[in-house]
C-alpha cells in the first residue's frame, strides 16, 4: 500500500495549522486573512480549508463578522479524547500516590449532588476504607465533593442543593448549605480539601481537583483512611494529593498560569 502523497500530506498539515490557529486565538472569531497570516499560507487555500472545516462541524463561521472559530464537533471530539486520557493516565498516578501515602486512592467525578467513583487503587493494608468504585457518595460530606466544586459559584452551589436535605452521616458533616459553602471556599484557598468524621465516624480524607486542557474541573483525586492513621498528617497528605491531581491535570493538557 502506498504512502500519502506530498499533496495529501500538505493538506493535512494545512488543516492542523488552521485548527491550531483557531484554537490559539482568544478574541472570538478570526477572519480568513488573519488565519492565512498566522499559518503562512495563501488566502485562497485557507479560505477553502475553512469552508471544508465549517461543513464538517470542526469550525463555525460567525454570521455577523464572517470570521471563524472552533466548532461543536471539534469540542465533542476533544471531550471524548479528554475522557480517554483521564482514564488512561489516572491509574499510574494513583498507584504512585498509594505508594506515597499508603492509603486507598479514588478518582471521582461530579454526578448531580453526588460524587461517583470511577477508579480506585488499593494499598496492601489489612485495615482500609471500602472500595467505592461505581458508587455515588454525597458531595456535602466528602472531601472530593468539596474539590469538585472549587470553581462553582455560591449561587450555583445553592441551586445545586436546592431541596436536597443535608443528612448528616458523620458527626462533623456540615449541617446546611451555608456551612458547606464556607468549607468549600476555605479548601479552595489551599488547593485541597480535607474531611474528618464527615462521611463516616473515624474516617479521614483529602482531595484535590483535576483540570482539563481548558482549566475546567473534570474530576477529583482523593485518599481516605482510618482517622487514627492519617488525621495527624492530613494536611501533608492533602498537599501530596494536590500534587498528584496537578500532575494528572498536566497530562490532560492543563498548564498552570504564571
Amino acid at each position: 500500500m502506498g504512502g500519502m502523497s506530498d499533496e495529501g500530506a500538505s493538506s493535512v498539515q494545512r488543516v492542523i495549522a488552521v485548527l491550531t490557529a483557531l484554537g490559539e486565538h482568544d478574541r472570538g472569531s478570526v477572519g480568513v486573512v488573519e488565519v492565512a497570516r498566522l499559518v503562512g499560507r495563501e488566502k485562497s487555500q485557507i479560505s477553502r480549508t475553512l469552508r471544508t472545516l465549517a461543513e464538517s462541524g470542526l469550525a463555525d463561521r460567525d454570521p455577523d463578522t464572517l470570521g471563524y472559530r472552533l466548532g461543536w464537533r471539534f469540542f465533542a471530539l476533544a471531550a471524548r479524547a479528554g475522557e480517554q486520557q483521564l482514564l488512561l493516565c489516572a491509574p499510574e498516578i494513583m498507584r504512585g500516590l498509594v505508594r506515597t501515602v499508603g492509603e486507598r486512592v479514588h478518582l471521582t467525578v461530579l454526578d448531580g449532588t453526588d460524587a461517583r467513583t470511577l477508579l480506585s487503587e488499593n494499598p496492601s493494608r489489612s485495615v482500609q476504607t471500602a472500595n467505592l468504585v461505581g458508587r455515588a457518595t454525597s458531595l456535602h460530606s466528602t472531601s472530593c465533593g468539596q474539590a469538585l466544586l472549587f470553581d462553582t459559584t455560591e449561587r450555583d452551589i445553592r441551586a445545586l442543593f436546592d431541596g436536597t436535605p443535608f443528612v448528616a452521616k458523620g458527626p462533623k458533616a456540615p449541617k446546611d448549605v451555608d456551612e458547606f459553602i464556607a468549607r468549600v471556599r476555605r479548601a479552595a484557598g489551599k488547593g485541597f480539601a480535607t474531611c474528618v468524621d464527615e462521611f463516616d465516624a473515624d474516617l479521614a480524607a483529602a482531595a484535590a481537583p483535576v483540570r482539563d486542557h481548558r482549566g475546567r474541573i473534570v474530576a477529583a483525586i482523593n485518599i481516605s483512611g482510618p482517622k487514627f492513621r492519617i488525621a495527624r498528617n492530613l494536611a501533608t497528605a492533602g498537599r501530596q494529593v494536590k500534587a498528584a491531581a496537578g500532575y494528572l491535570s498536566e497530562n490532560l493538557g492543563w498548564r498552570r498560569s504564571s
